[in-house]
């Protein structure tokens, strides 16, 4: 049995283009993200799902130097980048991550890791609906579902967005870790703003010593403690990611989140 996080990695970005090479502390989000993965319980190995072409070398480049296993595939064809670095690494159970999520945390994914096997499902996450702060979602899933995706998802959102297909297939049996919710949710840890790295530079200096392995629970009484930095990127919140019931105010939020603590 072979444990993989594949965490999909690219330099192209609409809005805030070489955004995951960009340094938060002295250490680029790639690596902040990386690093936080590699001490996940249970994990054999930590792969960086890099499009091939010469535009995206410096993200290659920036994992091997650090250590990890890369896999280069399809720019555009996410789904067959991933089936491709699952195959490559021989992984019978698959962990999905993006790297804009320098504040993923590893007792979280572990614990969707852990779902999937003690419920006995197809598919665990932790974002069916999301009550995790927007930057912590991970899913985990057999690799042999990976690779029946690759073969029968057609819908270009689902090439491209990976899990889909399995996400919405009748037939496979899902959980989901239930996050704090309570406002928490709206908290938005992701990079894919300006104002987004503003807000992972500015909480890593308020932290201090340590903020690159803080855990979910230690970065969300920071924030819950100082609103000055959780407005910092308030206006771009994804808001079609929160559904109706779980549009709570931050301020009823409660003051950790004990799943990660």
């Amino acid at each position: 049995m072979t444990c993989v996080i594949i965490v999909q990695a690219r330099l192209g970005s609409s809005r805030l283009p070489g955004k995951i090479l960009e340094e938060i502390a002295g250490k680029s989000a790639l690596l902040w993200c990386l690093d936080r993965l590699a001490r996940v319980a249970s994990v054999d190995k930590v792969v960086c799902a890099v499009p091939e072409g010469a535009a995206d070398d410096p993200v290659a480049e920036a994992a091997q130097a650090a250590g990890y296993w890369v896999s280069r595939g399809s720019e555009h064809d996410v789904l067959a980048r991933y089936a491709k670095a699952a195959r490559e690494t021989e992984a019978t159970t698959v962990m999905r991550v993006t790297s804009d999520c320098p504040f993923i945390d590893p007792v979280i994914c572990g614990q969707v890791l852990a779902l999937l096997g003690t419920a006995d499902v197809d598919y665990a996450c932790n974002n069916m609906p999301p009550r995790f702060p927007h930057g912590l979602d991970c899913d985990a899933f057999p690799a042999a579902l990976l690779y029946e995706a690759e073969k029968c998802a057609h819908d270009p959102y689902e090439r491209e967005h990976v899990t889909p297909w399995l996400r919405r297939h009748r037939r496979l049996s899902k959980a989901c870790l239930r996050g704090p919710g309570g406002g928490l949710e709206r908290l938005r840890w992701t990079l894919d703003h300006a104002a987004d790295l503003e807000f992972f530079r500015a909480c890593a200096n308020a932290f201090g010593e340590g903020a690159e392995f803080a855990s979910a629970a230690e970065l969300a009484a920071l924030c819950l403690r100082r609103p000055d930095l959780v407005v910092i990127n308030a206006d771009v919140i994804d808001q079609a990611r929160l559904s109706d019931e779980t549009r709570a105010p931050l301020q009823t939020a409660p003051m950790a989140l004990t799943h990660a603590a």
